[in-house]
C-alpha cells in the first residue's frame, strides 16, 4: 500500500492605449465611460462596506510562525486570482463569479459581491492577465474576459472569447464526466485546461473494456489561444482531468496538476504537477494507456512518447488548486524566506475509503523548488517525497471532513489565500505578528 497523506498529515474590437502599471502597454475597450479614462489596474482598491470579522476556522492548523483566519464566505468556492490592488477574485461551482474586495487588509475584508455572472455553469477557473489589465474566466463551455481596472466590482464587458466542449463525449464511457475549466495567463497567451468525458475506458462492444479516447479535441487536453481567442491550438492532451493551471511568475513556465484516473491497482497512479512548457510541441501526457514513469497499465501500451511529470503525489489526492510563492515578495505579509519561489498546492482529498476512512486528506502542501524543477527529484517509490504538509485539519480521524480545499493564490502583499468549497469559506493565512 502507497503512503496515505492522511497519515503523513497540496470580432473585432477598436482597442486603444491604457495606462496598466509596470507590466506595460495594456487595452481597455474604447467603449468604457469617460469617467474611466485612463483606469489602471494596480493601483488602490475600493472596498464595499464592512465584511466579517475575521475567525479562526474550526479545525484547521498551520506551521508554527503563521495564523490562518475565514475572511469570507462563498458558497462553492474554487479557483482564485489575486489583484495587485488587494482585492481577491474567486471562482465557483455556480454560475456567478465574486470579488472579495479589499482581502489583503490589515483587518476585516469587504463583503464578498458577484463580480460577473454566466450564461452557463461551473464558472470556476479565473486568472488575471496584468500585463493587459484583463480577467479571464472559464465555464463549463466557454473562456471569457473582460476589461480590468483597479477598484472595480463588477465586470464591465463580458466577452466570450473561445468555446470548449462543444464536441460529443467519448462514446459507450463509465460516464465520469469533467466539468470545469480551468485558466491560466502569460505574456499574451490564455490557457485553457478541460478534463476528460470518461475515467479511463470506454465499452465498444458489451464485455469488452478499450481505452478511453475523447472526439473533442478540448476535452481531457489544455488548449492555448490568443487574448481575444485565436490561434486556438492545443498544447497538451491525454490529461485526465488538469484543474490546477498556473505559472511561474519568473519564467513564464506554465504547470498544471492533474487528477489520475480510478480503478488502478490501490495506490496508483500517482497524481502529479508539471511544466507543461518543458515539452515541445503538443505534449502528450498518456492517459489512460501510460501514467507514472512510462508506466504501461494497458497491455501493449506504447509509453515512449509519455511527458514524464517532475512532482508527484499520492493517488486520490485530486491537485485542484497550485500557485507559486514570489522569490522577491516584500509585502507587509511576505513568508520567510524557505517558502519564496515554493510551489503551493491544494488536494481536495479523496472520495476512496479504506476501512470506512477516506484514504487521503484534503490539504495545502508546498514543494521546494529550484526555478521550475522541484528540490527533490521525484522518487517512484515514494510520492510523499518531495512535498510538505502546511495547511491541515480538513480531515478528522479519516471519517469526517470539515472542509476540502479548492484554489490557492498569493496577495499583493504576501497573503496566501485558500478557497473551499464544502465549507465555503475563503482562507487567509499570514506570518504571525512580531
Amino acid at each position: 500500500m502507497k503512503p496515505s497523506r492522511f497519515a503523513a498529515f497540496g470580432f473585432v474590437s477598436v482597442l486603444v492605449l491604457s495606462a496598466c502599471g509596470n507590466g506595460g502597454p495594456a487595452y481597455a475597450a474604447q467603449t468604457q465611460p469617460a469617467q474611466r479614462a485612463p483606469v489602471r489596474c494596480d493601483g488602490p482598491g475600493a472596498a464595499a462596506g464592512p465584511g466579517m470579522t475575521p475567525a479562526v476556522p474550526g479545525g484547521l492548523s498551520v506551521p508554527a510562525g503563521f495564523t490562518i483566519e475565514t475572511i469570507a464566505r462563498i458558497g462553492g468556492a474554487r479557483e482564485l486570482a489575486a489583484l495587485p490592488d488587494g482585492d481577491l477574485i474567486v471562482g465557483t461551482k455556480g454560475s456567478d463569479v465574486y470579488i472579495v474586495p479589499d482581502a489583503e487588509s490589515a483587518g476585516a475584508a469587504g463583503s464578498p459581491l458577484v463580480f460577473a455572472t454566466f450564461d452557463d455553469a461551473h464558472a470556476s477557473g479565473v486568472a488575471f492577465a496584468r500585463d493587459r489589465c484583463t480577467l479571464l474566466f472559464g465555464s463549463e463551455h466557454g473562456v471569457w474576459s473582460t476589461p480590468y481596472a483597479s477598484g472595480d466590482l463588477t465586470a464591465e464587458k463580458l466577452r466570450e472569447i473561445a468555446k470548449v466542449r462543444q464536441g460529443a463525449e467519448a462514446p459507450n464511457t463509465d460516464g465520469d464526466v469533467h466539468v470545469t475549466t480551468s485558466v491560466a495567463y502569460w505574456n499574451g497567451v490564455v490557457y485553457a485546461s478541460a478534463g476528460s468525458s470518461c475515467n479511463a475506458y470506454e465499452y465498444p462492444q458489451p464485455g469488452v473494456k478499450a481505452p478511453c479516447k475523447e472526439v473533442d479535441p478540448t476535452r481531457a487536453a489544455i488548449s492555448q489561444m490568443r487574448l481575444d481567442g485565436s490561434q486556438f491550438a492545443q498544447r497538451a492532451f491525454d490529461l485526465r482531468n488538469a484543474i490546477a493551471l498556473t505559472i511561474d511568475p519568473v519564467t513564464g513556465a506554465l504547470w498544471a496538476g492533474d487528477a489520475g484516473q480510478d480503478a488502478l491497482p490501490f495506490g496508483h497512479p500517482y497524481e502529479f504537477l508539471d511544466d507543461v512548457s518543458a515539452h515541445p510541441g503538443d505534449a502528450d501526457y498518456g492517459w489512460p494507456k501510460c501514467e507514472e514513469n512510462h508506466h504501461a497499465y494497458w497491455p501493449h501500451a506504447d509509453c515512449s512518447q509519455q511527458a514524464v511529470p517532475r512532482i508527484e503525489l499520492p493517488a486520490y489526492s485530486t491537485i485542484v488548486g497550485n500557485v507559486f510563492y514570489p522569490l522577491g515578495a516584500d509585502g507587509r505579509f511576505a513568508f520567510p524566506t524557505r517558502y519564496r519561489g515554493a510551489l503551493f498546492v491544494a488536494t481536495h482529498g479523496s472520495w476512496h475509503r479504506s476501512g470506512g476512512a477516506f484514504v487521503d486528506a484534503p490539504q495545502v502542501d508546498w514543494v521546494p523548488m529550484n526555478g521550475d524543477q522541484p528540490a527533490t527529484p521525484v522518487d517512484w517509490n515514494d510520492p510523499a517525497a518531495q512535498w510538505h504538509p502546511f495547511v491541515t485539519g480538513f480531515q478528522t480521524a479519516g471519517y469526517t471532513r470539515v472542509g476540502r480545499a479548492t484554489g490557492v493564490a498569493v496577495g499583493s502583499k504576501g497573503s496566501l489565500f485558500i478557497a473551499d468549497d464544502q465549507a465555503g469559506a475563503i482562507y487567509r493565512v499570514r506570518p504571525a505578528a512580531r
